[in-house]
């Protein structure tokens, strides 16, 4: 599935997205689980869309529906490894989400490239 969906889809290195990161016409979007972004940090400004929620909340007719999918911005989808964001961004395009593309390797290849990271607040 992962070579099928790497086939039709836009694949970004680290440091093209980071170049993205400023753009106003450009959302990123971190499908990591929570407890991932508690414990690692985030690309600053990145919206949170668990993976297992994303067709609800792209889609315009479901009560999940999050208005900034319906926007007609870019999207640059994010994983740990690339590999939950590349089947993200097949289904999104599927879905008729466009353009979209994701983060090679994902948020451990941009934390490995140095690029920004913002830290998640304790809980208490």
């Amino acid at each position: 599935m992962l070579d099928e969906a790497n086939a039709e889809i836009e694949a970004v290195s680290p440091d093209q997205a980071a170049a993205l990161l400023e753009d106003d016409g450009t959302i990123f979007v971190d499908l990591r689980d929570p407890r991932e972004v508690e414990q690692n940090g985030r690309i600053p400004g990145a919206k949170h869309c668990p993976r297992g929620m994303l067709e609800f909340w792209i889609d315009p007719e479901s009560p999940y529906h999050k208005p900034y999918f319906a926007s007609g911005k870019s999207f640059v989808f994010f994983c740990a490894g690339g590999w939950r964001s590349a089947l993200a961004t097949k289904t999104a395009q599927d879905m008729g989400l466009a353009p979209v593309k994701h983060i090679l390797g994902g948020f451990t290849a941009w934390k490995d490239a140095g690029l920004p990271v913002e830290l998640a607040e304790a809980k208490k």
